[in-house]
């Protein structure tokens, strides 16, 4: 399934918030990222399969297709994997730890963010990860 987002800037109490928006088919009651001041935070992502909706069988191609959706949706909000100050990835198996990291070594070159590695046990659709986090833009 594909992720279209449409955003919308919105005044909440004097700080700008941004808005990414599910298409209104999903029916979700969030948003994938809201940025407040300089801050974005970004929800959960997950690894699925555009055609199917589900986890591939493969770890790593689902840590690929989690980090894709994830650096996706920090570059619509303007923002970078350099940006992110924390984020938390969620597994359903720790022995998949190393092989989670071969892959999240990929997706970022500079200073690491600050990393929770979190044994979830379940997590939605069978995925074995999910990845949420906070960004700081100058």
């Amino acid at each position: 399934m594909k992720l279209l987002a449409l955003a919308a800037v919105l005044l909440l109490g004097g700080c700008a918030a941004l808005v990414t928006h599910y298409p209104p088919e999903h029916d979700l009651p969030f948003s994938n990222a809201v940025r407040v001041g300089n801050t974005l935070y970004v929800a959960g992502h997950l690894g699925l399969d555009d055609a199917t909706g589900l986890a591939p069988t493969d770890p790593e191609t689902e840590a690929r297709l989690l980090l894709d959706a994830f650096v996706a949706t920090l570059a619509r909000s303007g923002a970078t994997p350099d940006d992110l100050v924390q984020v938390t990835v969620f597994c359903s198996d720790v022995s998949l730890y190393e092989r989670f990291n071969a892959v999240y070594r990929e997706a970022f070159t500079g200073p690491f963010p600050a990393r929770a590695f979190v044994g979830s046990g379940t997590l939605l659709r069978d995925c074995r990860f999910e990845m949420m986090g906070v960004a700081v833009l100058p």
